[in-house]
Parts: C-alpha cells; sequence; structure tokens
C-alpha cells in the first residue's frame, strides 16, 4: 500500500538518527543516570549544610539600625488661643473666626487624622542589603538539581513518547502503561518547575519584608518576620532535596518494573497463540 503521506526521505533519515539519540539517551538516563543521581542526592542530604540543627545558625543579621524617637507636635497646635469663640462674638463678630473655620475644615475632611506614613528611605545606611548568605548558598547548590531533573524528565518522556504504537482496537494494555509513564514524569517536572517558583517566591517576600524594616525600624515583628521566612525556606530546601531524591527513585524503579510492555507495548500475534 502506497503512503498516504510523503515524507523527504532527507529529512526521514535525520529523524530516524533523532530518534535513535533520544532513545539511546533515554535508556542510559534510566539505566546509569537514575541511581547514581538517587545516590548522590541521598549522600547530600546527609551533608551538614542539610542539618543543622539550631536554626539560629542560618539566621542573617539585618543592618538596618532603631533611630532615636522623634516626638511630632499636635497638628493642631497654634490653632487655639489665636481667637477662641467667646471671644470673637465678644468683638460684636457673628461668624467664628477664620483661624476656627480652618481648624474646623481639617477635622470634618480628615486631614487631622493621625496617619503612621513611614520613614522615607532613600538610601540604606551600611550600603546595599545582602541577602541570606548560607541560604543563597544553599540554593545555589539545589537549583542545578531541579533543572536537572527537569532536563532529564524531558528526554524519558520523549522517548516513551516515541514508543507509543499508532491507536488500534484491544491489545492496549501496554499502551496505557506507557501512557501513565508519560503521566508520571510530565507530573515530576511539573513539581520541579514548582520548586524553583517557591526560590523566587522567597526572594521576592524577604525584599519586601526588609523594605518595611527600612521604613518601620521601629516595629520588632517586621524583623522578626524575617527570620521565620529564612527558617522555613531552610526547611523547604531539605524537603526539596528529599524529594528529588525520592522522584529518582520513583521513576527508576517504575520504568525498570515496566520496562518491557514500555519498550513492546503490544504482543504479536504469534506470541498470543502460546
Amino acid at each position: 500500500m502506497s503512503s498516504l503521506l510523503k515524507v523527504d526521505s532527507e529529512i526521514k533519515s535525520k529523524v530516524d538518527v533523532f530518534r535513535e539519540r533520544i532513545t539511546g539517551e533515554a535508556e542510559d538516563l534510566v539505566a546509569n543516570f537514575f541511581p547514581k543521581k538517587l545516590l548522590e542526592l541521598d549522600q547530600f542530604l546527609k551533608d551538614p549544610i542539610l542539618n543543622i540543627r539550631e536554626l539560629k545558625e542560618i539566621h542573617s543579621e539585618i543592618n538596618l539600625a532603631v533611630p532615636d524617637p522623634i516626638l511630632l507636635t499636635d497638628i493642631h497646635d497654634g490653632l487655639e488661643g489665636v481667637y477662641s469663640g467667646a471671644e470673637y462674638r465678644a468683638t460684636n463678630h457673628d461668624s467664628i473666626p477664620p483661624q476656627q473655620n480652618a481648624k474646623k475644615r481639617k477635622i470634618e475632611d480628615g486631614a487631622g487624622e493621625d496617619k503612621v506614613s513611614g520613614t522615607k528611605v532613600f538610601i540604606m545606611p551600611g550600603g546595599m542589603m545582602k541577602s541570606n548568605v548560607k541560604l543563597v548558598d544553599l540554593i545555589e547548590k539545589v537549583k542545578p538539581e531541579i533543572r536537572t531533573l527537569i532536563e532529564k524528565c524531558n528526554t524519558v518522556k520523549m522517548w516513551v513518547q516515541l514508543l507509543i504504537p499508532r491507536i488500534e482496537d484491544g491489545n492496549n494494555f501496554g499502551v496505557s502503561i506507557q501512557e501513565e509513564t508519560v503521566a508520571e514524569l510530565r507530573t515530576v517536572e511539573g513539581e520541579a518547575a514548582s520548586y524553583l517558583d517557591q526560590i523566587s517566591r522567597y526572594y521576592i517576600t524577604r525584599a519586601k519584608l526588609v523594605s518595611k524594616i527600612a521604613k518601620y525600624p521601629h516595629v520588632e515583628d517586621y524583623r522578626r518576620t524575617v527570620t521565620e521566612i529564612d527558617e522555613k525556606e531552610y526547611i523547604s530546601l531539605k524537603i526539596i532535596v528529599s524529594e528529588l531524591r525520592n522522584q529518582y527513585v520513583t521513576l527508576h524503579d517504575m520504568i525498570l518494573k515496566n520496562i518491557e510492555k514500555i519498550k513492546r507495548p503490544r504482543s504479536s500475534n504469534t506470541d498470543a497463540l502460546y
């Protein structure tokens, strides 16, 4: 039967080379890279940097001094004493004095309400406010591991997808195993990408809190919140490394147990006779 779609022979040969390359890389990843990487991450989890018992050790000093408090005078000072209502009326004026009118308008408009506007910050007294160096160093070690997992999962996922045969009625048990494997690889990719988002959110949240400290240096809760955020991120990073190891273990185990059905999803008619 002639082909229903004409494909250039040169392009087809290049595609076949690509399929062979993906197959070789993916099989090596499952057989060798995944078990090696899970052992590396398991050893990394035993590193002292991930086993700090006293979380105070990861705290970072916030180099923002608390300034001396400034006493503000009453906003209405100077308005009273110029005129009082009785004194002004005693001078045969029927209207309320202009100073008192101004005071009344301020009160009615709410302009005289006490508002905490904070301190205007133009520059940091100690120069640039540094990040938590210990956490930054740990993040720089964890991020390449996250990126590696995403890239390797993508390669293995492409390999399994290329092994899925054409759609037919019946004898699709092996195909369902392939599809389940692809779904698991896609889930691992998504979870790993969410770890990168979590790290970005940590930096943004901490930056906002440090900005609050600069604006409201007398509020201790902002300073305590920064240390809480740092402790939370440290614990999260350890959990991320643990999850990366577990995902390598799960993928390696799942693919090895089902490797026969993944590579040959449909049995031949000859095999079905026996």
